[in-house]
């Protein structure tokens, strides 16, 4: 028992540390793509008129980065919540009650959600946070396609076809893709099973 406490111990610890991280790579990546899409804006402010083309692509390579950050976010959750769990069956005691407090404070697992946006209640400030920058990022992206269409009309309609048919297919693949993964659940419920499957039983809405 002391051994699998341990053991149990230092994964909770591994899990925690992963959450600290991906919360950190966040906004780093946050923070990137909001520097090179203002730099972008002012180039193309400047004269450079074709700069504004690539705001929708750092944009969506943002969009695409940070919601990947985030699916690691949710997976060290799910795994620190079961180990939550067990440490406190194995102690007897209700002692590990953080991925509680996640639950209620920052984003419910196992619920319908867009990324950390919840689409059923249950909204937080982490969840604002999540929609600001997303509809910063979608204005960016509109914004940046907008300011750039008439250069983007100048050139060669290779070039137009190209770029938009490139743009808007990486756009609705990581539209549909996202929707499939977050929105649908998709992500959660393979996390859920592999938990469920190692407790012989369902776990609850929150994951315990």
């Amino acid at each position: 028992m002391e051994d699998s406490t341990k053991l149990a111990s230092q994964q909770l610890a591994r899990m925690r540390g992963m959450t600290a991280l991906y919360h950190r790579r966040f906004f780093f990546d946050v923070n990137l793509t909001t520097v090179l899409v203002l730099a972008l804006f002012v180039v193309g402010w400047a004269g450079v008129e074709e700069a504004f083309l690539l705001v929708p692509v750092v944009a969506l390579i943002g969009a695409v980065q940070t919601a990947f950050d985030s699916s690691y976010l949710t997976f060290a959750r799910w795994y620190a919540a079961f180990l939550e769990r067990r440490l406190n069956e194995m102690i007897g005691e209700r002692i590990h009650v953080g991925a509680e407090l996640e639950a209620t404070y920052l984003y419910e697992l196992g619920t319908p959600k867009i990324v950390t946006i919840p689409t059923t209640g249950g909204f937080t400030w982490f969840s604002f946070v999540t929609v600001f920058y997303t509809v910063i990022g979608a204005a960016a992206y509109v914004l940046g396609l907008v300011a750039g269409w008439g250069p983007l009309l100048d050139a060669p309609p290779v070039v137009v076809v190209i770029y938009l048919v490139v743009l808007l297919g990486l756009t609705f693949a990581a539209l549909g893709f996202g929707i499939w993964w977050f929105a649908a659940g998709e992500s959660e419920r393979r996390l859920q099973r592999v938990l469920e499957d190692r407790f012989g039983e369902r776990l609850g809405a929150s994951g315990f």
